[in-house]
């Protein structure tokens, strides 16, 4: 019998990853998925309520869009879209623009949400220097946001994780101070504040809005910040400020978008629209790779011109608008468009939530649950009344990983932070098992 796993790891480095941890944790090799859940090759199953990095949405092997990607396979698999166009990506964009938040009505494909969210900065940039504003070069962003792993993307995050080794060659942003909820400042709860620490963005409007182009923001969730949820009231304000600055706001909806939040996009809570959103993740159900930024008729139009101007936006990506992409985002819309799956994802988030604060709330360990959809997030901490976390040498959270790992859940915390983001399909029994296999390893490691 072939070991599949050493030959893995003879050839493959994989991403965000130690590789020397898979000398003792060696990778899992998935032969096949259904539903929730992943089977390896021996045979063991894991229910992933991760959703694959977030972007599974309705189930591995989902039977309509495997068909659907089948058919399409059958007919085109992709065509230069400089120029030509088809009918999968027509739909697509017609069928989007009826459901997103008001005035998002132009389309621009890419591969992947990191080159969505650069795109949508160049596309910001290439408009207020086509439009009078040229001192307009630099760049918004939240404390502690992520946006994605390319240069400029990159740029905007603020994780170290992530950033800190690179600093050298990233672009120079303005940071705003964001919301943090847990360890407000301002000793407010986010159910019931006004959102005092907004005040923080004020000074950098008014220090630095002049001089910038576009403000980055996950709306309402901060993913890799460790799930930080903040109120929507956030982004109303912020839609204001960015109006008076004559600044752009891009909502990267990558993680939040399709559902995520308990609503189709994490922007309808607030009311208001940003002028450009970025979508990925959920868009294909976690199928292909494929991502747009959409973008308002005003931005649109500053674009449009005789060729010899210039003002093309000359960005491109090879499999810009794939078909067997779009086709997969089709079908997430037919199973979605009768609203009974976000429907019932919503009542299921009640009782989710409500298992595992019962379950974890009173553990020692245990700072905060938090909550917005199905995504729920456990911060772990070594003094609950102080807040103060673990030190992160530890590897908390990676312990609690491995064990559950053993019993066939996937966790993949964020640091000290043990999250759950379920297929939005995913069933009340399978969400008993994880909460009970994630409470078991937690107390395995801390007591």
């Amino acid at each position: 019998m072939e070991n599949w796993a050493e030959k893995d790891l003879k050839y493959i480095w994989h991403p965000c990853s130690q590789m020397k941890d898979y000398e003792e944790l060696k990778p899992s090799v998935i032969e096949r998925g259904e539903g929730v859940y992943l089977y390896d090759v021996e045979g063991k199953k894991y229910l992933d309520v991760i959703s694959s990095w977030w972007c599974n949405l309705l189930g591995h092997c989902n039977p309509h869009i495997s068909e659907e990607l089948k058919k399409q396979a059958g007919e085109l698999e992709h065509v230069i879209f400089a120029n030509f166009t088809h009918k999968q990506a027509i739909r697509l964009c017609e069928r989007l623009s009826k459901i997103l938040p008001e005035g998002l009505c132009k389309f621009n494909f890419t591969d992947n949400g990191s080159s969505a969210i650069e795109a949508a900065m160049k596309v910001s940039f290439q408009y207020h220097e086509q439009t009078g504003n040229p001192q307009k070069t630099r760049f918004m962003a939240l404390s502690e946001a992520y946006h994605g792993e390319t240069i400029g993307a990159l740029s905007v995050g603020d994780c170290d994780l992530y950033t800190k080794l690179y600093k050298p060659i990233l672009m120079d942003i303005v940071r705003v101070q964001g919301p943090d909820c847990y360890r407000c400042p301002y000793g407010k709860n986010r159910e019931t504040c006004k959102c005092e620490c907004f005040e923080k963005a004020e000074e950098t409007f008014a220090k630095y809005g002049s001089e910038t182009a576009a403000m980055l923001v996950e709306p309402l969730l901060q993913g890799s910040a460790g799930m930080k949820i903040y109120p929507p009231l956030y982004l109303k304000k912020l839609r204001e400020l960015c109006d008076k600055y004559n600044v752009h706001l891009i909502a990267d909806e990558i993680a939040t978008g399709y559902g995520r939040t308990g609503k189709m996009f994490a922007f309808e809570h607030a009311g208001v629209s940003p002028d450009i959103m970025c979508l990925s993740k959920g868009l294909t159900g976690g199928y292909m790779p494929m991502a747009v930024f959409v973008t308002t008729q005003k931005i649109y139009d500053a674009f449009y011109d005789d060729y010899n101007t210039g003002k093309a936006f000359m960005h491109s990506h090879t499999y810009s608008g794939n078909p067997l992409a779009c086709s997969c985002a089709n079908a997430v819309l037919d199973l979605l468009e009768d609203g009974k799956i976000l429907e019932r994802a919503r009542e299921n988030a009640v009782y989710f939530n409500k298992i595992i604060k019962e379950k974890f709330l009173l553990h020692k360990n245990v700072g905060e649950v938090r909550h917005i959809g199905l995504i729920n997030a456990i911060e772990l901490v070594k003094n609950k009344e102080t807040k103060e976390p673990f030190d992160g040498k530890l590897r908390t959270g990676y312990q609690i990983y491995k064990k559950a790992l053993k019993r066939g859940v996937i966790l993949r915390p964020l640091g000290d932070v043990i999250y759950f983001n379920p297929p939005l399909i995913i069933e009340r029994k399978d969400m008993d098992y994880a909460v009970e296999v994630a409470f078991d390893c937690m107390t395995e490691v801390l007591g």
